[in-house]
C-alpha cells in the first residue's frame, strides 16, 4: 500500500470544483445566483459553443470592492454568512463560498467590476487557479465575468461533455427556470450572437409563462394563492388537459431557488389523481416562500435538494391547496372535426358567407362576437387596452416580440473585449439601452434552448376568456340539456345552448360510482355484501404484514377478511357496489398499493385502487340504454364536483361550440 501524502492545492481545488462545476450550465447557474444575490435587476448571459469556449455573465448589481476581489476567488470565502448559525436563516441563493474558486480552478476567468460611488472599477484575470492580473479600468457599475475554455487543462473531464448544442440546451433550460423563479429580474440569453430569451422583469409571472410555453397553455392555467403553516404558496397550475409524459413541466421554487422535492412532487401529482390520465404529469410553476428555520438547504453543493421539518404537514397542506384550486374548474376538452386548415392571418372581423334566409341571424351574431372577442374592457381594441404602442402587429427585433416596452440593444460581435462599455455600450452588456431594429430576421431553424418572451402583458384574448368563462356543467342548468340520442351504443349526443357535447356513458357511470364510494368511505357508510362461500387468498409475508397493519382501513372500506391458516386469508365480505367484481385480483391490487400509503389516510390510495376496478360495475360501451336511463345518469353526473374525467383520468365529456361547427360547414369563414 502506498504511503499517505498530502495532495497539492491545485489537485484539491480541482477535486472540490468537480462537486460544483460539472458542465457549462453549472457555471451559468452559480454566476447567475451570485448576480441575483448582488441585487441585480438585469442580467445578461452570453454563450458560444454551448458555453464550452465562452460564457459571459453581466449584471447591474452592487459589484465587488477592489480589495475583496482576490479573496473572493479563494475557497469558502463569502459575504452571505458569517457562522454556522447563519445556515439556519440563510435567504441568499449562494452561501457556500465555492463557486468562484471552483470555476477559476477549471477555466480561464476574467472579472470586471465596479461598486456604486467608485471612480473606477477593476479587471482581474485568473487561470487554472493562478492569479494573472489585477488592474483598474473604466467600467459601469455592476459585474461582468467572462469564462473561457472550460476544462482547458483537464482534457479527461472535457471529453465527458456533450455536443455544443446539447450543452447549450441545458443552459437554455436553466435560464428559463431562472426567469420563472425571478419574474422581477430582466434576463437575457444570447447564444452565438443571437438573442434566444429576453424577459421584461415586470414582476408578472404569467407573462413569463405565456412567452415560454405559448398562448394555448397559458389559457389553461389556474392560479394558486394560499398560506402554509411555514410560509405561503403562489403561482399557477395547469388544468388536467395540460399534461406531459414526463415531469419536465413541473417547476417549483423555494425562496427563489429551483429545487427537486419528492414531497412537493407527490402532493402535486396526487392532487391530479382521478382527473388526469395515468403516466401523465401536470404543468405547474409554484413559488413557495418558507421560513428558513423549517428547511435545510445545505444538503448538496448543487443546492437543489432540501430537507424539510414537518414534511408530512407541508405535504398535506400543499395537497389541499392544489386540490382546492382544481376544485370547481371547468375542464371539458374541445374537439375539432377533420384536419385543421392552414391558419391565415386573422381578419379584423369574421368574414361570413350566410345563406339568404339566415342574414338577420348572422348579423346579430357578428355584432355579438365583435363585442366579445375584439373589444377590451372600456370599449377599446384589445391591443390598445393592453398598452401597446405599436398596434396589433408588434415590432419584431432581435428575435424578440417587443410591444409597448423599450427593448435592449443587440450584442456586438466583439465578445473578447475585456472592458465593458456600460449603458449604451457593446459586448452584450447593455442592460438599459433602446432597441435597434434588425433588417434580417433570425434563422427559422429551431435550436435547443430557443425561447422568445413577449414583453407585453398576457394576450388580452386570454384575459377575456378568463373573465367570461362560465361553467356549463352545473345542476341548475340541467333543464337546458337536450339529449339527442346514442351513438355507437357508447356515446351520448347532447345539445346545451350553443355547445354540442359528446358524453362517454361508461366513463360517466364509472365516475358516478367512484364518487359514491369515496363519499361513503369518508362518511363511513359503506355497506358490505357477505360472500358465500368466502374467497380464499394466499398471501406472501409482505402482503400479510400490510393486511395486519391496515386491517381497520380495509374494514372501513367494506372488506371483511380473517386468517384461514398458514399464509391464507378468507374474504367474507366486499363493498356492495363491487360485489360482482373479481374479488381476488381487486384485493391484491389494493394490498400492493397499501405499501405506498405511508400511514397517510388522506392519500386515498385505497380509493384509487377500488376505482380501477369499479368500472366493472359501470355501463359498458356498446350497450344500448333507454333515454330515461341517460337522463337519470346525466342528472347524477351534474351533481358531481368533478364530472369531467373518470377515475383513470379519461375525459367524460368533450364539446364543440356552434361557431366551430359552422366553420367546418363553411358558414363562417375566418
Amino acid at each position: 500500500m502506498a504511503n499517505i501524502t498530502r495532495l497539492d492545492q491545485s489537485t484539491i481545488n480541482q477535486i472540490a470544483a468537480g462537486e460544483v462545476i460539472d458542465r457549462p450550465a453549472s457555471v451559468v447557474k452559480e454566476l447567475m445566483e451570485n448576480a441575483i444575490d448582488a441585487g441585480a435587476t438585469a442580467v445578461t448571459v452570453e454563450i458560444r459553443e454551448g458555453g464550452i469556449s465562452f460564457i459571459r455573465i453581466t449584471d447591474n448589481g452592487c459589484g465587488i470592492e477592489g480589495e475583496d476581489i482576490p479573496l473572493a476567488f479563494l475557497r469558502h470565502t463569502t459575504s452571505k454568512i458569517k457562522s454556522v448559525e447563519d445556515l439556519l436563516t440563510v435567504k441568499s441563493l449562494g452561501f457556500r463560498g465555492e463557486a468562484l474558486s471552483s470555476i477559476a480552478a477549471v477555466a480561464q476567468v476574467e472579472l470586471i467590476t465596479k461598486t456604486a460611488g467608485s471612480l473606477t472599477g477593476y479587471r482581474y484575470v485568473i487561470e487554472g487557479g493562478e492569479e494573472k492580473k489585477l488592474e483598474e479600468v473604466g467600467t459601469p457599475e455592476g459585474t461582468t465575468i467572462i469564462v473561457r475554455n472550460l476544462f482547458y487543462h483537464t482534457p479527461a473531464r472535457k471529453k465527458f461533455l456533450k455536443s455544443a448544442a446539447t450543452e447549450g440546451s441545458y443552459i437554455g433550460d436553466l435560464v428559463q427556470r431562472m426567469a420563472l423563479s425571478h419574474p422581477e429580474i430582466s434576463l437575457r440569453l444570447i447564444v452565438n450572437n443571437q438573442t434566444r430569451l429576453h424577459t421584461a422583469g415586470n414582476h408578472n409571472l404569467k407573462d413569463i409563462i405565456y412567452g415560454i410555453y405559448g398562448k394555448e397553455l397559458t389559457r389553461e392555467l389556474i392560479p394558486v394563492d394560499g398560506t402554509l403553516f411555514c410560509g405561503s404558496l403562489r403561482g399557477y397550475i395547469g388544468k388536467a388537459s395540460v399534461s406531459k409524459g414526463n415531469r419536465t413541466w413541473e417547476n417549483y421554487f423555494i425562496n427563489g431557488r429551483y429545487i427537486k422535492s419528492n414531497i412537493i412532487g407527490k402532493a402535486l401529482e396526487e392532487a391530479y389523481q382521478g382527473i388526469m390520465m395515468q403516466h401523465r404529469y401536470p404543468f405547474c410553476v409554484l413559488h413557495l416562500s418558507i421560513d428558513p428555520a423549517y428547511i435545510d438547504v445545505n444538503v448538496h453543493p448543487s443546492k437543489m435538494e432540501i430537507r424539510f421539518q414537518q414534511g408530512e404537514q407541508l405535504y398535506q397542506e400543499l395537497l389541499e391547496q392544489i386540490r382546492g384550486a382544481l376544485r370547481g374548474k371547468e375542464m371539458i376538452p374541445s374537439f375539432t372535426v377533420g384536419a385543421e386548415e392552414k391558419k391565415e392571418k386573422p381578419q379584423p372581423l369574421p368574414v361570413r358567407a350566410p345563406e339568404p334566409f339566415e342574414q338577420h341571424r348572422m348579423e346579430q351574431e357578428r355584432q355579438t362576437e365583435h363585442a366579445e372577442h375584439l373589444m377590451a374592457p372600456g370599449g377599446q381594441p384589445d391591443w390598445l387596452a393592453a398598452g401597446s404602442q405599436t398596434g396589433p402587429a408588434a415590432e419584431q427585433q432581435d428575435g424578440i416580440l417587443s410591444a409597448g416596452t423599450e427593448g435592449q440593444s443587440s450584442p456586438a460581435a466583439a465578445a473578447d473585449s475585456p472592458v465593458v462599455s456600460g449603458a449604451g455600450g457593446k459586448d452584450g452588456c447593455d442592460l438599459t439601452g433602446r432597441t435597434e431594429s434588425k433588417t434580417e430576421p433570425e434563422p427559422a431553424v429551431k435550436e435547443p434552448a430557443s425561447y422568445v418572451i413577449d414583453h407585453t402583458p398576457v394576450a388580452e384574448e386570454v384575459r377575456q376568456q378568463e373573465l367570461f368563462e362560465e361553467k356549463i356543467v352545473q345542476k341548475r342548468l340541467l333543464d337546458d340539456y337536450q339529449i339527442i340520442g346514442q351513438l355507437f351504443k357508447t356515446y351520448w349526443l347532447v345539445q346545451f345552448q350553443d355547445n354540442f357535447l359528446i358524453i362517454d356513458q361508461h366513463a360517466a357511470h364509472e365516475k358516478v360510482l367512484y364518487e359514491k364510494l369515496v363519499r361513503e368511505f369518508r362518511e363511513q357508510k359503506i355497506m358490505s355484501q357477505q360472500m358465500n362461500p368466502p374467497a380464499i387468498l394466499t398471501l406472501s409475508p409482505g402482503e400479510e404484514a400490510l393486511v395486519r397493519e391496515y386491517s381497520s382501513l380495509l374494514r372501513e372500506a367494506g372488506f371483511e377478511m380473517e386468517p384461514f391458516g398458514g399464509s391464507e386469508y378468507a374474504v367474507y365480505a366486499m363493498p356492495v357496489d363491487l360485489y360482482r367484481t373479481d374479488s381476488e385480483s381487486l384485493l391484491r391490487e389494493i394490498i400492493d398499493g397499501l405499501g405506498e400509503m405511508k400511514g397517510s389516510r388522506e392519500s386515498m390510495l385505497i380509493f384509487e385502487q377500488i376505482a380501477l376496478r369499479s368500472c366493472k360495475g359501470a355501463i359498458k360501451g356498446n350497450q344500448e340504454i333507454s333515454r330515461r336511463e341517460m337522463e337519470a345518469l346525466l342528472a347524477q353526473l351534474m351533481e358531481l364536483e368533478n364530472p369531467y374525467t373518470c377515475p383513470h383520468g379519461r375525459p367524460v365529456i368533450i364539446r364543440m361550440t356552434r361557431y366551430e361547427l359552422e366553420k367546418k360547414f363553411k358558414r363562417v369563414i375566418s
